[in-house]
């Protein structure tokens, strides 16, 4: 368990020097999202698909990989060939996005998320581990809490925009001390505004994607209530 969140502290440390080496405009470019590199690389992807008989430009990954995180574009076997360089905001090039392929057996689809994410998952976790429980709050369903941010030494909640509403998200806990972000105020604003049909027991995390060029990255399944015909956890 030490081990795991020293790679996490080392993981954390390396995203705050890297910002330092990088003058201001350059930090810029490399923080921002731009529609037309995601374009850029679906299309090399794509390319190489048809060129390669079927098989992705992607990196291994375990099998228990998180899904929206599993299949990693691997720009190795995109450059030169397909793509002169990966885009100044993808990780590979120093920047903050993972770019990832979705619907990977029927449609493969370019999408990006923000690794920043991470960091602050990575400090949450090494706050929990440095008072050594996880501070659990309120259960929100099976194996499913918020957290107690003052019992873990924040002054205020930390949370990440949300790139599909620009809304502050808040973050939960599992019960084996996991920490993921609460993306159920997106799922209820977007089913809002859009006449979509969803099944109870149906992990309904798709739709947020669809209309996006971000994935739902640190995230839990969310089905709907039945009856109140709400995003909730998806739990066993």
């Amino acid at each position: 368990m030490r081990k795991k969140y020293l790679q996490l502290f080392i993981i954390l440390l390396a995203f705050i020097l890297s910002g330092c080496m990088y003058p201001e405009d350059k930090l810029v470019q490399n923080q921002t999202p731009y529609i037309d590199q995601v374009q850029s690389v679906q299309t090399a992807v794509t390319k190489y698909r048809e060129d390669n008989g079927g098989i992705l430009p992607i990196k291994n990954s375990a099998e228990s990989t998180p899904i929206y995180q599993k299949y990693k574009v691997d720009f190795k076997r995109l450059v030169p060939e397909y793509l002169a360089e990966p885009p100044g905001n993808a990780y590979e090039s120093g920047g903050v996005f993972q770019y990832v392929i979705v619907d990977a057996e029927e449609n493969p689809t370019v999408k990006i998320f923000d690794l920043r994410i991470a960091e602050i998952i990575g400090e949450i976790k090494l706050r929990i581990t440095t008072q050594g429980y996880p501070a659990f709050k309120e259960k929100v369903a099976d194996n499913v809490y918020t957290l107690n941010f003052k019992e873990l030494g924040y002054a205020e909640e930390p949370y990440v925009t949300s790139p599909y509403t620009n809304k502050n998200l808040s973050f939960v806990i599992t019960g084996d001390a996991e920490v993921f972000v609460d993306y159920r105020s997106d799922l209820y604003e977007i089913m809002k505004d859009n006449d979509l049909k969803l099944n109870p027991g149906d992990d309904i995390r798709d739709i947020l994607w669809q209309d996006s060029m971000f994935v739902p990255a640190y995230s839990l399944p969310y089905t709907i209530d039945e009856e109140s015909r709400e995003p909730i956890f998806l739990t066993n």
